[in-house]
């Protein structure tokens, strides 16, 4: 885990003090504050660091190959089949980066880079094919009513005709929780346009963080009696939320994607804030904390130390995530790790 530095004990009492005031004037002010933030449209650009920077170019370029698709969609696709792991090959025999089964490959595999083969294990030609088989799926149900890429991500799961014979989303449960997965996971990789809406669960996920001040740290800790109360960095941020019903997956990088990502002077209580080896790729944050407010977190940082408030402005610091119900039910559990 990272290094970090400890905080004088005039400073914590300080922290215990400015993060109830934190979070009562934060979240009592937020409707005011941030209002009806959101979307404005355009070009969809990508979250920092959300996508690894070797696939980057092609996820923004072929994610916009045709309107019902955008790069965070494309994203969102490819983190949820292989986690950008680009040999991974599931019980099901699919392969690759995009996790395309040899029969469907055979037939949508395109030469994405020119090179004058269609190779499934190439991110050159898998992205570039996952996004054209998108938009061709896209074609065939463009007279279908209701929402263009939901009925798009329908067709991916379920096939076109079951869509176009349902006059929409099929009322097939594994086909609707695919569909609100993308759509969910799609705000993650998307950058944010204006402001982050604030959380409304923050508060209590602080609260729970701030009663295990001083408990020493545990690698692997999750809190349990037999560890004697002890967590590391993401046990720690998981139990915390998990008190307000939220579910985080038990892995520091892939809590990333837990919800929209706020710019640095966005930050509110109960942010997630994360640190990464690679300032490039998400993949490669190995620690989390949970933001207080004036550039403080609460963390568990590393082994002979203790769960304390330090600052999170450091070298390695990666960016937030605004957690939500719905971003973490749409993580999927035990990535493969590229």
């Amino acid at each position: 885990m990272r290094k970090a530095w400890w905080v004088a004990g005039g400073v914590i009492g300080l922290c215990l003090s400015f993060v109830g005031l934190l979070v009562v004037g934060t979240y009592a002010a937020a409707s005011g504050i941030f209002g009806s933030a959101g979307a404005t449209g355009g070009a969809v650009a990508l979250a920092k660091g959300a996508v690894p920077a070797r696939y980057q170019p092609l996820v923004q370029k072929w994610g916009n190959l045709c309107p019902a698709i955008n790069p965070a969609l494309l994203a969102a696709q490819l983190y949820q089949e292989s986690g950008f792991n680009p040999r991974v090959t599931s019980p099901a025999n699919a392969m690759g980066i995009a996790q395309f089964i040899p029969g469907t490959w055979a037939g949508h595999g395109i030469d994405g880079d020119g090179d004058g083969d269609r190779d499934v294990w190439d991110p050159a030609d898998a992205i570039p094919s996952a996004a054209s088989y998108d938009c061709e799926l896209a074609g065939y149900v463009k007279k279908v009513p209701g929402d263009p890429t939901d009925n798009m991500l329908a067709a991916y799961n379920a096939g076109a005709y079951r869509v176009i014979k349902s006059g929409g989303v099929p009322r097939i449960s594994e086909t609707q929780n695919y569909v609100r997965i993308i759509r969910s996971l799609e705000k993650s990789f998307a950058a944010p346009v204006g402001r982050v809406e604030p959380s409304k669960q923050a508060a209590a996920a602080i609260y729970f963080a701030q009663q295990k001040l001083g408990t020493p740290y545990l690698w692997g800790g999750n809190g349990t009696p037999e560890q004697n109360g002890r967590f590391d960095c993401s046990g720690l941020t998981q139990a915390s939320y998990r008190t307000v019903g939220i579910e985080l997956p038990r892995v520091a990088n892939d809590q990333y994607n837990a919800g929209p990502h706020p710019g640095r002077d966005e930050l509110l209580p109960g942010d997630l804030v994360f640190f990464s080896d690679d300032l490039t790729n998400s993949r490669a944050i190995h620690h989390v904390g949970i933001y207080v407010g004036g550039g403080y977190m609460i963390n568990a940082p590393y082994t002979g130390a203790v769960i304390r408030f330090d600052k999170i402005d450091t070298p390695d610091y990666f960016g937030a995530t605004r957690v939500t119900e719905d971003g973490a039910k749409a993580l999927p559990r035990n990535l493969p790790q590229a």
